[in-house]
């Protein structure tokens, strides 16, 4: 439904490729009940996006994938980031679909069960753009090499790590890639009852 409180004045595609920017302009209620006056603001639309952090509770193991990103030209470190297996959402697929789908072709591994964490926004001053953050439950035992659709240019380094290595990691400020940093710190406060519940629900009799 409609937002009554903000008002769609002006609408129009600025550019469309691989992605879409989108210009607006609007005007929104105040917080003392007036209308602002009219914005114009640029969105960048990507669609949205399913991530998730593959664990493996007996041998207390995380999956990593490491590949180019250009965003990260400048970044500290260079474009080659530690992240969790991602993919965008495509028509008439689920959240759940999207991360067991993308971790066999990123990191070569099967989730066998998942635990939704977030659905957050990713940059909402800029982008409509939101993930679904997963921890699920993975075997890491023969689990590593270069992975990913050729065909899309993807070149992607799977690295078993350590949990308490990757929480190392986090607080030293080396990992940068958000939905990383949010799944990591989510399963530093969860980790006993996921490593129960995963133990005991799922050991083979």
């Amino acid at each position: 439904m409609p937002n009554r409180d903000v008002e769609i004045l002006e609408k129009s595609i600025g550019y469309q490729g691989f992605f879409r920017l989108e210009r607006y302009c609007l005007r929104h209620r105040l917080f003392n009940g007036a209308w602002s006056a009219p914005l114009i603001r640029e969105i960048f639309e990507r669609g949205h996006a399913a991530a998730v952090l593959p664990y493996d509770p007996i041998r207390n193991e995380i999956i990593l994938i490491e590949q180019f990103r250009v965003g990260a030209l400048d970044a500290p470190g260079g474009p080659w980031l530690l992240e969790i297996v991602a993919g965008m959402i495509e028509d008439q697929e689920t959240v759940e679909e999207v991360v067991k789908r993308e971790a066999m072709e990123e990191a070569g591994c099967v989730i066998t069960d998942l635990v939704p964490l977030y659905d957050y926004l990713v940059s909402p001053g800029g982008t409509t753009e939101r993930v679904a953050l997963f921890c699920g439950r993975v075997d890491t035992t023969h689990v590593g090499g270069v992975h990913g659709a050729s065909e899309e240019g993807e070149d992607i380094q799977v690295h078993v790590v350590a949990l308490d290595t990757a929480f190392t990691w986090l607080k030293s400020g080396r990992l940068n890639s958000a939905s990383l940093i949010i799944a990591l710190q989510w399963l530093a406060l969860n980790r006993d009852i996921v490593q129960t519940r995963w133990s005991v629900e799922k050991t083979p009799k």
